[in-house]
């Protein structure tokens, strides 16, 4: 008798058992179902393909800053405080590149202005005033226009008029007459470049779409045109040809692929730089460039504003801490004054990437890193040189990069442009003077 006791006693606890396991796996099936996250196999993180063209160990920092923040959308800790300097309004980690000889070699904004000059795609001023054209545009270089330039015409015979082709070519590219009068004045130096803004502001009269077609045409043929070609605008010979760095397309698909959030911020007309983009898969919502106000769907002669700068008063574009400005604004949302502040770290680009003085405030910004591409721009390379928080990395252009340059940069004396446009020391942000630089990456 107590020997069956015992057996049932047995079968009863081997059932219980069963039962509990049973029940153990259904949830633990029933977990795995509301967090689907917990069976994938995380995705390996991306690295660079490329591997020619980079300087040194800058591959190799770039691909510990991918692994580093490889898809974590909240941050990672940065090695320096422990804190996760990391977020966008998605909350993922930014990167921000220049576009012009920064994602490409040459001037985009340069290609579609010597298009439009040899399409006779500009129109001319209302009433034949250029100076409504800009504000910054000086009575001598408003009065050249008048004389070298008809006005009653639907557009400008740029393509035949070489007297008006060559005055308009010489306002934008040198920023003086033809007869050598300064064409622009009374600007912040440190928030707005007139040459810059008088391209956008030359596209008056157009759609936003039929700009984008401008520039659409003036990629294919600068595209298609042999490296080194040149073309004829007026009586003048000028660069025929554009290229995407392979190295830079690759970086911003590695840095996509990782879960950055990509923009594109450059101080050539924002249609332009759209169509520029989606060659290394940046749509017009992650672009950045300089924005016209439109009157009935057609572009103005006015410029959208930032910060504390209003729509219409044309004094701020995206140059030099114009760039900071519309970064912060639009990656980051941050309105008013504030935007054109340096923000904590939490709410600034993770990466960044420039080749000239337009870029320092955002590449200053930046918390993990910062590549420059060397053009021999002072401040830009004396700070990338002195490098006192470790985080700039220097490379030569991927395409026909630059000698040497002979003597050191004037850090110590004339390498700050001011906004009134003196030349300064270049200084660190404790006011600090950072002394001359040897050029070392070349």
């Amino acid at each position: 008798m107590n020997q069956r006791l015992r057996l049932r006693s047995s079968a009863v606890t081997a059932v219980t058992a069963a039962l509990a396991l049973a029940a153990t796996s259904l949830i633990s099936a029933t977990a795995a179902e509301a967090n689907p996250r917990d069976q994938r196999t995380p995705r390996p993180c991306p690295t660079l393909r490329v591997s020619d063209g980079w300087h040194g160990a800058n591959k190799a920092r770039i691909d510990a800053l991918l692994a580093a923040h490889c898809h974590d959308e909240g941050g990672s800790p940065d090695a320096a405080n422990g804190r996760k300097p990391v977020a966008s309004r998605g909350g993922k980690p930014v990167a921000v590149f220049d576009w012009d000889n920064t994602v490409v070699k040459n001037d985009v904004g340069d290609a579609t202005f010597h298009w439009l000059l040899r399409n006779d795609r500009v129109r001319p001023p209302r009433h034949g005033d250029w100076s409504t054209t800009s504000r910054h545009l000086t009575p001598a270089a408003a009065t050249a226009l008048g004389a070298a330039c008809p006005t009653a015409v639907r557009v400008l015979p740029t393509a035949t008029d070489t007297r008006c082709a060559d005055e308009l070519f010489s306002v934008y590219a040198s920023g003086t007459t033809t007869a050598g009068d300064a064409a622009f004045a009374g600007h912040d130096r440190r928030r707005t470049e007139p040459q810059y803004a008088w391209l956008a502001q030359l596209l008056h009269g157009w759609t936003t779409r039929q700009v984008e077609a401008f520039a659409a045409a003036a990629r294919a043929e600068n595209l298609a045109a042999p490296q080194g070609a040149t073309q004829r605008v007026g009586s003048s010979q000028v660069t025929g040809w554009v290229r995407y760095y392979p190295q830079q397309r690759d970086l911003i698909r590695a840095l996509r692929e990782a879960g950055f959030d990509v923009w594109i911020v450059s101080a050539s007309p924002e249609p332009v730089v759209d169509v520029w983009a989606r060659g290394v898969g940046v749509d017009p919502s992650h672009t950045l460039g300089i924005r016209n106000t439109t009157d009935h769907g057609r572009l103005t002669s006015h410029l959208k504003g930032c910060g504390t700068v209003r729509d219409g008063d044309d004094t701020m574009i995206t140059y030099i801490d114009g760039k900071r400005c519309w970064i912060n604004q639009e990656v980051f949302g941050i309105r008013g004054p504030a935007a054109e502040r340096v923000q904590p770290a939490s709410r600034r680009p993770v990466f960044a990437a420039g080749d000239s003085d337009t870029d320092i405030s955002f590449l200053r910004d930046a918390t993990g890193l910062r590549l420059v591409l060397n053009r021999n721009k002072n401040e830009l390379m004396c700070r990338a040189y002195e490098n006192g928080d470790g985080r700039w990395i220097v490379n030569p252009m991927f395409i026909d990069p630059k000698p040497r340059k002979a003597t050191p940069y004037p850090c110590a004396s004339t390498g700050y442009t001011a906004a009134d446009g003196s030349a300064q020391p270049v200084r660190r942000t404790d006011g600090s003077v950072i002394p001359d630089q040897q050029d070392r990456v070349f």
